[in-house]
């Protein structure tokens, strides 16, 4: 079981990655106006003592006028923290800050993660019970058994909000959605499947009591613990183990599991050995959850049983059992109905909304980053986790169990429209920048990074390799494994670096640019210097010569010097003008402006060249293109002596046949907000659009550069689109991780 996908990466890099910047990976962001004086005072003194009062006069109209509504806690006190074990209130914060991450990025639920000091299970409840009044949710997490048992069954009885230990109830879900699906593929039914369960703490009783609330026989299921069967008459067990003591005479795990259907492990690694599984019944179906290690490794499973359906914790085997694919989307759809709390019903809906959804034909973006078959089968009988589709599916479920199981106090009356609203509160983007990582992963490549002797960029190189995404080729001098032991890579000679001063591939390099360059006034010698001595077109080479597969640099040089070494070696593609593209992505929104780095002064022609390339980029980023052709001037007014080539652009576009929606020549706000859209009622756009295309390289180029400086979103890029081979060059400013998404995108193909 796991919240996230198994990828690998240094101790280093973890920590820089929670340090740099403002330490941490969460912040408080004010979502109303806070510029101006009457601002102030209608968000705090006089104007709040407004909603307080309606408050206190109808205590529902909380979730009007506050934030309540859509704010979970993320609660702890460290005694269960991951595999690690009880390390306290206080090491369990970077956890439960990761938790708040993973449900503003997955379902648009805000959280704040609370870390308690203290084991005193009375303490935590009562803790817990007096913060109802500012949270819409309660979501317990990392906290050991018995306890957990204890404080989430107190709370659910006092509290009048949800309240959802994510340990067990997460776990349960996604297992339970995995089991309909194999018990569907192996012609199975849930009242006669017989049971062992590997493990006795809380992910185990939650899993063993959901399975039984949907239809598994309490006869049919055995749970173990490391001594041995929970039979009838054991004395050292508790109250909730004893709440699922087998009436047998087996009692060890391996007579247990003999003629079992099913195996579900919530225990430790090497628990289920071969000959165990050989002694299961036909079709043995195996959920080896332990993490970072199964159970039983899939492979030697297979080895046992070929038959055998199997998933683990894991996301570099199939069948990931993620609780991220189940607990953000049960607390949305229980939000919006104002639930009082989570019951089996809504447990139940979700996991068989989980199961339905793996049973649809995959999409292809999918498809293509995880490797999978496009139906539904043994190797995939759960969604992957990146999936778009469980935003919209997962949450609608679970608040139509809610309202029809009773515990919903504000009911949807339009679920079509409700889906609608789902899909909106999310960006494409940002399933496709996850699946891009994966895609990487599935099929990894050789990503040439040019500045090897870069600290920033041999960050970046370890990070692209120890997290699975491809091979790093590093250009630099003999340190860099120096370099690469101080940044704590305990064997640095693995990784491979091209130095041209003994390089044997110079003289080949050499006779490839001259034959360039020669009729451009370079004499062989300077083409040898050159090769020598520039990183970028050593690199650019070594890129031409098939040593890899796409290329980073842009650290140590400009933006326009590193555009002119790669365009000594590496040519346009044909018949297109390259040109640049930075990505904005917001929480719900993204929008692309072009060209930002290039082109001058580009044509009308070269325009709409652009505006198709980028409608292409957007596409295989999840969007619908819109495109705006921007200018001061709005459909003629004022005239201008420089709206020509944008005019031009559009009636370019007019006879090209480009299937997407285009519009020009206009403001950015007219663009991007309807209220000014709406002014012209003969405008092409149905709404705002996601591609902005800029008359020319100085408004892009400012534009660009004030939007990361100032504006709120994250930047992607700028993307060089159009080279003959997959080249990036990234800003001089960029982070490891921004080099690593450009190697990412790069290689997978998306930024071409």
């Amino acid at each position: 079981m796991s919240d996230t996908a198994s990828v690998q990466f240094s101790e280093r890099e973890a920590l820089l990655f929670h340090s740099e910047g403002r330490p941490g990976k969460i912040e408080i962001i004010a979502s109303k106006p806070m510029a101006t004086q009457r601002d102030l005072a209608l968000a705090y003194s006089p104007g709040v003592a407004v909603p307080v009062q309606a408050i206190a006069d109808d205590p529902a109209t909380a979730y009007d006028y506050t934030a309540k509504g859509n704010l979970v806690a993320v609660i702890s006190n460290g005694t269960a923290i991951l595999g690690m074990g009880n390390l306290g209130a206080l090491a369990s914060k970077p956890v439960m800050e990761g938790k708040a991450v993973l449900f503003k990025r997955f379902a648009d639920v805000d959280s704040i993660d609370i870390e308690l000091k203290t084991e005193d299970v009375d303490r935590i409840i009562d803790a817990i019970e007096l913060m109802e009044p500012s949270f819409g949710g309660i979501n317990l997490e990392d906290i050991k058994a018995p306890e957990c048992f204890i404080i989430e069954q107190t709370l659910r009885e006092r509290m009048n909000i949800p309240v959802f230990h994510d340990d067990q109830h997460g776990t349960a879900i996604i297992c339970a959605a995995g089991l309909i699906n194999a018990c569907l593929l192996t012609g199975r039914r849930l009242d006669e499947v017989k049971v062992v369960v590997n493990g006795a703490g809380a992910a185990a009783i939650a899993c063993t009591e959901l399975m039984k609330a949907m239809g598994v026989r309490h006869d049919n299921v055995i749970m173990c613990d490391r001594e041995g069967v929970i039979y009838q008459g054991r004395e050292d067990i508790n109250q909730w183990q004893s709440a699922h003591a087998a009436a047998t005479d087996r009692r060890t795990l391996t007579e247990a599991l003999d003629g079992a259907d099913v195996f579900l492990g919530l225990s430790a690694a090497g628990a289920l050995k071969p000959e165990m599984v050989k002694d299961m019944a036909k079709a043995p179906i195996i959920f080896a959850m332990a993490n970072p290690e199964p159970e039983i490794r899939p492979e030697l499973a297979k080895a046992a049983r070929p038959d055998a359906i199997i998933a683990t914790g894991r996301s570099d085997y199939p069948n990931q059992v993620n609780n991220v694919i189940g607990f953000p989307f049960i607390f949305r759809g229980a939000l919006d109905v104002r639930a009082t709390g989570i019951n089996d019903a809504m447990k139940i809906a979700a996991a068989n909304a989980i199961a339905e959804l793996a049973r649809e034909r995959v999409p292809e973006e999918v498809a293509m980053a995880y490797g999978v078959q496009h139906s539904f089968g043994p190797e995939y009988i759960i969604p992957a986790p990146f999936d778009p589709r469980l935003m919209e599916l997962v949450p609608s479920a679970v608040a139509k169990a809610a309202m029809d199981s009773g515990v919903a106090t504000k009911p949807i009356l339009d679920m079509e429209g409700y889906r609608q609203q789902l899909r909106a509160r999310l960006n494409p983007t940002t399933s496709v920048l996850s699946l891009a990582y994966e895609g990487a992963r599935a099929r990894p490549k050789r990503v040439l990074f040019a500045e090897g002797e870069e600290e920033v960029v041999l960050r970046a190189a370890i990070a692209f390799k120890e997290g699975g995404y491809g091979t790093p080729v590093l250009v630099g001098r003999d340190d860099v494994y120096d370099r690469l032991k101080a940044l704590g890579v305990s064997n640095p000679q693995e990784y491979e670096v091209h130095n041209s001063r003994h390089s044997p591939l110079v003289p080949k390099m050499v006779d490839f640019v001259y034959n360039r360059l020669q009729r451009r006034g370079y004499l062989r010698r300077d083409v040898e210097r050159m090769i020598n001595q520039d990183r970028n077109v050593f690199g650019s080479a070594l890129l031409q010569l098939g040593e890899a597969d796409a290329m980073i640099t842009g650290i140590t040089r400009t933006w326009a010097e590193s555009m002119r070494q790669v365009k000594r070696v590496i040519d346009p593609e044909a018949g297109r003008t390259p040109f640049g593209i930075h990505v904005l992505v917001g929480q719900s929104h993204t929008v692309f402006i072009a060209d930002t780095t290039v082109n001058e002064r580009p044509t009308g022609e070269q325009l709409a060249d652009f505006a198709e390339q980028t409608a292409q980029v957007a596409r295989r980023m999840g969007h619908e293109p819109r495109v705006a052709m921007l200018s001061y001037s709005t459909f003629g007014n004022p005239k201008g002596a420089w709206v020509d080539n944008i005019r031009d652009a559009v009636s370019e576009l007019d006879t090209r046949n480009v299937g997407f929606e285009y519009e020009g020549e206009m403001p950015p706000d007219v663009a991007l907000n309807p209220k000014q859209l709406a002014n012209y009622p003969f405008a092409r756009l149905s709404g705002p659009a996601n591609i902005l295309i800029m008359p020319g390289l100085q408004s892009a180029h400012i534009a660009a550069k004030l939007l990361r400086e100032l504006g709120g979103d994250s930047v992607i890029g700028p993307m060089l689109i159009g080279m003959e081979k997959p080249v990036q060059i990234a800003p001089m400013t960029s982070t490891a991780s921004e080099l690593v998404t450009l190697a990412v995108l790069a290689a997978g193909g998306i930024a071409r």
